[in-house]
């Protein structure tokens, strides 16, 4: 009988992290939940273990490459990897921007990324039909004003994903990259107003219809699940209402 396929997510405290966990054990694999929030990822995976699914939690910080290592002693083969975690601080423009948010969304989105594919990327290969999943972002593939920091960083990691394609191929491991556009989650737009609420319901004004954490996690399952030869290199993902990073219809 063969065993269940494992894959880890990181961020899977909340948002496209949380709902990408509950769309792939319900796919049939038994899922990794990792995040630095322990009581969010135990109760996601009582969750979904109650649902008559396999899951599990590790608190872990994925900047913390010592514990990151650590994690990936667990790991002799694995099916998918989704580097989830990550996310925005700040709107201010290049010239009043603070490093230290810049630092902080560079270590998250991109050496975060680049601590967890590293270190479980042996466990993915020696499965012999392995996946890596990044979560980048419209902000990944072209600018907008006010976000600089983050669009920095997930041009990263972009590029980041599009190099180690290049690297691995001839390997059993996918690279996946998925590119959201506006996706409206209980966190994303509040922790980068640093909990303005007010600030973060005007991202969102007068839109339909913004994609939701379980759009995405829905494409997630897609891409994963496609047959072994089939790799979606980038998947570009928008509400309706997006044309572009600046181009959104708001019925106000």
């Amino acid at each position: 009988m063969a065993a269940t396929p494992i894959a880890v997510i990181t961020g899977a405290s909340s948002g496209i992290g949380a709902a990408t966990a509950r769309t792939l054990a319900a796919a049939g694999y038994r899922v990794v939940l990792t995040a630095r929030r322990k009581d969010r990822i135990e109760a996601l995976a009582a969750e979904i273990t109650a649902a008559g699914h396999q899951a599990t939690a590790y608190a872990l910080d994925v900047t913390d490459r010592g514990a990151v290592d650590e994690f990936a002693t667990a790991f002799r083969s694995l099916a998918v990897l989704v580097n989830n975690a990550g996310g925005a601080l700040g709107a201010d423009p290049v010239a009043t921007g603070d490093p230290a948010d810049w630092r902080q969304m560079y270590e998250t989105n991109v050496i975060g990324t680049l601590n967890v594919t590293q270190a479980l990327l042996p466990a993915l290969t020696a499965s012999g039909d392995g996946t890596v999943v990044i979560l980048s972002s419209t902000a990944g593939l072209s600018t907008y004003e006010g976000g600089g920091g983050y669009v920095a960083a997930k041009h990263g990691e972009h590029v980041l994903a599009e190099t180690l394609r290049l690297e691995i191929v001839g390997t059993p491991v996918r690279v996946v990259e998925i590119a959201p556009g506006m996706v409206r989650t209980e966190e994303f737009a509040t922790t980068r107003f640093r909990g303005d609420t007010e600030k973060a319901a005007k991202v969102y004004a007068g839109v339909d219809a913004p994609l939701t954490a379980e759009d995405v996690a829905d494409t997630i399952g897609w891409a994963v699940t496609r047959p072994s030869h089939v790799n979606i290199d980038l998947l570009v993902v928008r509400p309706r209402a997006q044309a572009s990073n600046t181009k959104v219809h708001r019925e106000l």
